[in-house]
């Protein structure tokens, strides 16, 4: 059945997602790496496409950007289309030196400043967690090619251009590695649905030495990242 934000019928779409935030991302992993594509989606330019890869059925969908977007789009593939698990492939900025540009980061677990959690309403603060089975995979696939990757925590943002300028330090501080906008949503919709979530990011941006990659190069260049989530799906 077709939701509001997707004209998927069932059956079109895979058990395994991947999830890019910018569609056009998501469009060139589908042409770059998938067999027999056929595109699912295409309401609010927010593409989807199927194909397989290696001869496994694999679905990839842009996300959008923010934690609204992504728990949108992450609810109705779980809840309406019988995906059982979803792997976010994004970009972040970094908060460490040690974590630099293009360096992979396989999320464990995620900060935020976003009152998404707050309508489970839970006596407390939800911590959102990835799936230990897939960041397993992810882990053993990374050491396999030999890529630059951390675990460890993040944090996803509701503010892009934030207002305190010191707000990355404190963060930080707390050992969190980078700062994204989407994961928190993502694995707190998974965790409430009983479904399974990962986040793969790749460093576009840092905010200690102040590097950064072009758009075209997020949208493009960060296959390291993609082939691990194909590898793992």
């Amino acid at each position: 059945m077709a939701t509001p934000h997707n004209q998927a019928l069932m059956g079109e779409i895979a058990k395994t997602v991947l999830m890019p935030g910018d569609p056009l991302r998501a469009k060139f992993l589908a042409k770059t790496y998938l067999q027999d594509v056929k595109q699912f989606n295409s309401v609010r330019n927010m593409f989807g496409y199927t194909g397989t890869y290696k001869g496994k059925k694999v679905s990839i969908m842009g996300s959008g950007m923010g934690m609204p977007s992504i728990g949108i789009y992450s609810y109705e593939l779980f809840s309406y289309y019988g995906v059982e698990n979803i792997i976010r492939i994004g970009s972040c900025g970094s908060f460490k030196e040690a974590v630099r540009l293009r360096d992979i980061i396989i999320v464990q677990g995620c900060c935020t400043d976003s009152n998404f959690a707050h309508q489970y309403e839970l006596p407390g603060t939800y911590s959102a967690i990835s799936d230990y089975g897939l960041l397993e995979k992810a882990v053993n696939k990374a050491k396999e090619k030999d890529v630059s990757y951390h675990v460890g925590n993040i944090l996803s943002s509701d503010i892009f251009y934030h207002a305190d300028q010191k707000t990355a330090d404190k963060w930080a501080s707390m050992g969190c590695l980078g700062v994204e906008m989407e994961s928190y949503a993502l694995f707190a919709t998974a965790a409430y649905l009983n479904k399974k979530a990962l986040t793969l990011l790749t460093v576009s941006d840092s905010l200690v030495s102040n590097e950064q990659t072009s758009a075209e190069e997020r949208e493009k260049s960060f296959t390291a990242m993609m082939e691990i989530a194909l590898e793992i799906a």
